[in-house]
């Protein structure tokens, strides 16, 4: 273990010995605490056959959980891989705030939109964990719609999640409404590119990142386009960036149609999701 660790190490990845205990487990099919209770367990040639590849692509800086293949994300497993984001732990906080507002409509057959859904991760939560009868997941990558059909199918909740090709709200059918529209968009600014770690800037998907020279782009025209997809006390929530929350609310605030904009915090104090409701007088608008 000290030589993959060292390896990883010199390589400068990150919690080098821990990503190596991890790939070693995942070799050996075995928790890690399993794992340290083996730990005098010579290696087979098999198993060493199998540790190595995964640990080269670890060490050219691949994603620990593209290399593994799954990330844990709040009571789910899901599937991951290139072409699709790595959920966070900042879009679970996200999930409980959503949560928090649908169990309080006293529902339990809401529909909700999961605006570039990427792995499925917040639609399939909120499913999962929430009052919602069912999901519509858009996103603009196949690749990543193909990992969230696989995480969708391997929860059983292929008659609950509709997946749908396109970007933001193009796949939504004329006069759909729902009582959430949530998304976890691309909001790294352009300029922030060269302080990303490797694993972030030269793995994961560009489209779900970038939101533009601020990285409001795609968040305008979320909050431009959402009104029209609520219905009755609809739920607009948003994951946004480290310093970007009052420059969010605002927005909604400043668009006339929406009411009640709340800013939360994440675990760790910093300002990462808003929400708001559809005014009354926008839904009559709307029909």
């Amino acid at each position: 273990m000290l030589w993959s660790a060292e390896y990883l190490k010199t390589h400068g990845v990150p919690s080098a010995r821990l990503d190596a205990e991890y790939l070693l487990a995942h070799v050996l099919e075995l928790g890690r605490l399993e794992m340290y209770l083996q730990h005098e367990r010579p290696l087979t040639t098999r198993e060493l056959d199998d540790f190595r590849p995964l640990l080269k692509r670890r060490a050219k800086r691949e994603p620990l959980q593209y290399v593994l293949g799954r990330q844990a994300f709040r009571t789910l497993d899901l599937e991951v891989g290139p072409g699709v984001l790595i959920p966070r732990p900042e879009t679970e906080r996200l999930v409980e705030e959503v949560l928090g507002r649908a169990r309080a409509r006293g529902r339990g057959d809401l529909v909700g939109l999961d605006v570039g859904t990427g792995s499925g991760a917040i639609a399939l939560s909120l499913l999962a964990e929430g009052p919602f009868e069912r999901f519509v997941g858009s996103d603009v990558s196949p690749a990543a719609l193909d990992i969230a059909v696989r995480n969708r199918e391997a929860l059983g909740m292929g008659g609950r999640l509709d997946l749908r090709t396109g970007a933001l709200f193009e796949p939504l059918r004329a006069g759909e409404r729902f009582d959430v529209v949530v998304s976890n968009p691309p909001y790294v600014a352009e300029g922030e590119r060269p302080g990303l770690a490797p694993e972030v800037v030269d793995w994961e998907p560009t489209e779900a990142l970038f939101g533009g020279p601020d990285g409001l782009a795609v968040i305008r025209e979320i909050v431009g386009g959402a009104s029209a997809a609520l219905g009755p006390e609809g739920l607009l929530a948003l994951e946004v960036g480290v310093g970007q929350a009052s420059a969010v609310a605002a927005l909604i605030g400043a668009s006339g149609d929406y009411q009640d904009v709340e800013i939360r915090k994440d675990l760790a104090g910093k300002e990462r999701v808003v929400m708001a409701t559809l005014a009354a007088v926008t839904n009559h608008r709307g029909g």
